[in-house]
């Protein structure tokens, strides 16, 4: 193993407190000279929004070491040559769709795709069906999923997360969607490219037993699972064998060195 990717929330941090001993590790891959990224399927708030939080915390990053399925969804969407994206994605995150002349709220046609990520509480039924009315338009415009992350856990408990809306929709629309996050294998692709190694170099630290460690395994990455988050005990006893089990974070470099 020559690079660390690692997970964001529930991982480096829960809600809006750093897991115990999170900055000293992140701190020992700087100093150890161990290429490594942050990699994350939030999108309630832009990368600017995630370096201060990691800065409040203690924890060197800047834009550049963030990958998020908004650059990702960017990048796909230039790709095929693509504009006037309907937005379903908090309002900070929008922004990062600003160059592609999103399609104003509210319309319900004329969208070049339908980009959905996770807007928490901002979800309504309302919502929903205009979500549903611009994909059935004629021409069809293809569905962009930012991540297929099922919950996560917030300070109050589990909440749902953009896949559970994903799902309801390509059921709706009859057709599945294209997936610019965890677990497609593209963005971790995308993630390891950025390292300049080999997937089968790289460790992929998290703690969704098959976003992160399922996704990173058929990626061809190392996959190992912390007991912080939204880990729960069942994670080890399903279908999904993590390469490794680390009490937090704080392992990592315990483990480096005795692999």
């Amino acid at each position: 193993m020559r690079g660390v990717l690692l997970d964001l929330d529930g991982v480096v941090y829960v809600g809006d407190q750093p897991v115990p001993g999170a900055a000293g590790t992140v701190d020992w891959l700087a100093r150890e000279g161990v290429p490594y990224r942050f990699l994350t399927n939030t999108t309630s708030r832009p990368r600017r929004a995630i370096v201060d939080k990691l800065t409040g915390m203690g924890i060197r990053a800047d834009a550049d070491m963030i990958l998020t399925p908004a650059v990702a969804a960017v990048a796909w969407l230039r790709s095929h040559d693509i504009e006037r994206p309907a937005l379903f994605v908090p309002d900070a995150t929008a922004a990062e769709f600003a160059e592609l002349g999103p399609l104003p709220d509210g319309a319900e046609d004329g969208a070049g795709a339908v980009i959905v990520g996770d807007m928490g509480e901002g979800w309504a039924y309302a919502t929903l069906n205009r979500a549903l009315r611009l994909l059935m338009s004629d021409p069809a415009p293809p569905l962009v999923a930012l991540g297929m992350t099922r919950y996560w856990r917030a300070e109050d408990g589990l909440r749902l997360d953009v896949g559970a809306f994903v799902r309801g929709l390509e059921y709706a629309a009859g057709r599945p969607a294209v997936v610019v996050g965890k677990p497609d294998p593209a963005f971790y692709a995308t993630a390891v490219d950025a390292l300049g190694l080999e997937a089968g170099q790289v460790v992929m630290v998290g703690d969704d037993i098959r976003t992160d460690v399922e996704g990173a395994q058929r990626a061809g990455l190392t996959g190992v699972l912390v007991r912080t988050g939204k880990f729960s005990a069942s994670d080890l006893t399903g279908e999904v064998a993590p390469d490794a089990v680390l009490d937090s974070i704080a392992d990592l470099p315990r483990w480096w060195a005795e692999r």
